[in-house]
């Protein structure tokens, strides 16, 4: 894992995801992209509710605003990442080198947002974003859709700054390829890990779960790693799994994200949207 791109919004959720990406990237001296997206007026009044009903004056008035704040996030970005990189002592570079451990650089663009940042992420290793709870001119299903987009693992960081993510990771298994691939993708922060846990909930109608397996193909890799078998119970999957992830003080969970319709593809459902939006560690997504 060596190339890791990071959204730098310019908001108030930068210093959390640049803490979580240099946690991710400190183990193997991975070079961070910063990448801050000016959103376009078109796509930001789409997705601003009240701009959608303004009309003349108010429309214009409106549009202006979008455009100062386009602007002062812009600003807020390179001084952010200027910050960061200083106090985290991070050589800002632009091209691979000679150089060893974490580096640093940014990047500016303006676009369609997930048209640009899906097709960021696909040159990298992972992609590390924030949980979208602030309306910044982004779609409100902006995280999942960057998951179904970009063919690359989502690192989505906590409400709080990660100090490492290879303590203790719980990897949420399901007899799925999505959490094959999420194992695959998380495979270099596991074998760096000092405990690694598995945890299953049991679902009476579906497949051999496998959990045996995917323990020993982790032991080929010199993970020696914990199981949990969780029980048909009360509560939901994603309630259940949160619980055990916070009993192990897990400093990541490592799971697919699954898509419940094939027809509705931006709808995750259950176990995913549960870590989408209610997760106290940071968690690796895989589609």
């Amino acid at each position: 894992m060596k190339s890791i791109l990071v959204a730098a919004s310019g908001g108030a959720a930068d210093s959390v995801v640049f803490a979580t990406a240099l946690a991710a990237a400190r183990p193997f001296g991975a070079h961070l992209e910063f990448f801050h997206l000016r959103v376009g007026l078109g796509e930001a009044a789409r997705n601003t509710p009240h701009v959608a009903f303004a009309r003349g004056g108010g429309l214009r008035h409106a549009l202006q605003e979008l455009d100062a704040e386009t602007e002062s996030r812009s600003a807020a970005a390179h001084r952010g990442f200027a910050s960061f990189c200083k106090q985290c002592a991070i050589p800002i570079v632009t091209a691979p080198g000679a150089q060893r451990g974490v580096t640093g650089s940014l990047c500016e663009e303006t676009g369609e947002s997930l048209e640009r940042l899906a097709w960021r992420a696909r040159h990298h290793d992972m992609v590390v974003l924030a949980r979208h709870t602030h309306p910044d001119g982004l779609p409100a299903d902006f995280v999942e859709q960057v998951l179904l987009r970009s063919g690359r693992p989502v690192l989505l960081a906590a409400m709080e700054p990660a100090q490492t993510l290879t303590g203790r990771i719980m990897v949420c298994w399901k007899e799925t390829p999505e959490a094959a691939r999420a194992v695959g993708a998380a495979m270099p922060l596991l074998a760096s890990a000092r405990h690694v846990v598995v945890a299953h909930v049991y679902e009476r109608k579906a497949p051999a779960n496998g959990i045996g397996e995917i323990v020993r193909h982790l032991a080929w890799h010199g993970i020696d790693a914990d199981v949990r078998r969780l029980a048909a119970g009360s509560g939901s999957a994603g309630e259940r799994l949160a619980a055990v992830a916070h009993e192990c003080a897990a400093d990541l969970i490592v799971m697919g994200a699954y898509g419940h319709s094939r027809a509705r593809e931006l709808l995750f459902g259950g176990c995913t949207q549960h870590f989408l939006e209610n997760a106290t560690s940071a968690v690796l997504f895989m589609h």
